[in-house]
């Protein structure tokens, strides 16, 4: 009732700016809660350089996106990133990280820049394209949460994946996948009055990445000992519980409608 009427002002109100920005908060305040409990497995490496990194991996190809860089350093984030991706490494190796926690260190810096970047990133492309995409992902999203909750609930007898999320099952993972369906073909005969087989086909693998993405973080959160993500949003834990499915949708999304677009796919 308070986010979901909060995203799509962003999304259909706010200049395109600022719909950046609002989501990068978003998943910068997500980044931070992992921060907190990956610094638990490896207390002596320094995660703290992530809040750093990470808004910086936001911002680099947003201004490139923006036509900040003209001619032929006009790629020049792509260079920016990968010293990032040095400097991330290189305060590992300097620093006094135990030599038994490098490597998961290193491991935990290389996945964390690029997962919370990509997504503020995916959505301010989606808003270029039509910001009607965007209510379509959070559709298949929200939707497709809901339906695999309550399907599971009532009819849920195969574990999905035992061992990372023992609540998950596959009768609520397909009924979230005829949510999204559903959702993706309401949408497109209203604003099209067609529903290309293409777009049910990226509305599928939209669906199925963001259940990966809840079942990522459930590992994440059990690796690391902990219910929630943190306690900031009464009732559904942190930023990182609530945003969870959208980690890896978002770019999925993206880039099947970008080829769309383009005229790559085709049905």
């Amino acid at each position: 009732m308070v986010a979901a009427p909060a995203a799509l002002l962003a999304v259909f109100m706010a200049t395109d700016v600022i719909t950046f920005v609002f989501f990068a908060i978003l998943f910068f305040l997500a980044a931070t809660e992992l921060i907190r409990m990956a610094q638990g497995l490896v207390p002596s490496a320094p995660l703290r350089c992530l809040w750093l990194l990470i808004p910086l991996a936001m911002v680099l190809p947003f201004l490139a996106l923006q036509g900040e860089v003209q001619g032929p350093l006009g790629n020049w984030w792509i260079i920016g990133i990968g010293l990032l991706m040095v400097a991330a490494t290189s305060a590992v190796l300097f620093s006094s990280t135990d030599i038994n926690e490098g490597l998961a260190a290193i491991g935990i810096i290389s996945f964390a820049v690029p997962y919370f970047s990509i997504p503020p990133l995916a959505l301010y492309g989606l808003k270029q394209i039509d910001p009607w995409w965007i209510a379509l992902l959070f559709a298949i999203v929200w939707l497709g949460d809901t339906a695999a909750y309550f399907v599971g609930r009532r009819f849920g007898r195969h574990k999905l994946a035992p061992m990372t999320s023992p609540n998950k099952t596959w009768e609520g993972a397909t009924a979230s996948l005829v949510a999204a369906l559903a959702a993706a073909a309401v949408w497109s005969w209203i604003r099209y009055e067609d529903v290309p087989i293409v777009l049910l086909g990226i509305a599928a693998l939209t669906s199925v990445a963001a259940q990966a993405g809840d079942l990522v973080e459930s590992m994440i959160k059990r690796g690391a000992g902990v219910k929630d993500s943190s306690n900031i949003l009464p009732g559904h834990g942190g930023f990182f519980d609530r945003l969870d499915a959208m980690f890896l949708s978002t770019p999925i999304f993206f880039a099947g409608v970008w080829l769309w677009e383009l005229g790559h796919l085709t049905f």
